[in-house]
């Protein structure tokens, strides 16, 4: 099964509750963490609401 590493790059701060449980949810914490998930459609769609905080690339 394909991997998802997902960085966040920019801060929740100022944005609503519903996407700060979201990065949370997804394991991001800090600046620049990286948390490595499976390539399911449920993740694609917590990807899918912040994906202006993060950044997503495939691991092989």
């Amino acid at each position: 099964m394909a991997k998802l590493r997902i960085t966040l790059i920019k801060s929740g701060i100022g944005y609503a509750q519903v996407q700060k449980r979201t990065l949370k949810a997804l394991g991001l914490n800090r600046l620049n963490q990286s948390a490595i998930h499976n390539d399911c459609a449920s993740v694609r769609g917590m990807v899918d609401k912040v994906r202006h905080l993060i950044k997503v690339e495939e691991e092989s």
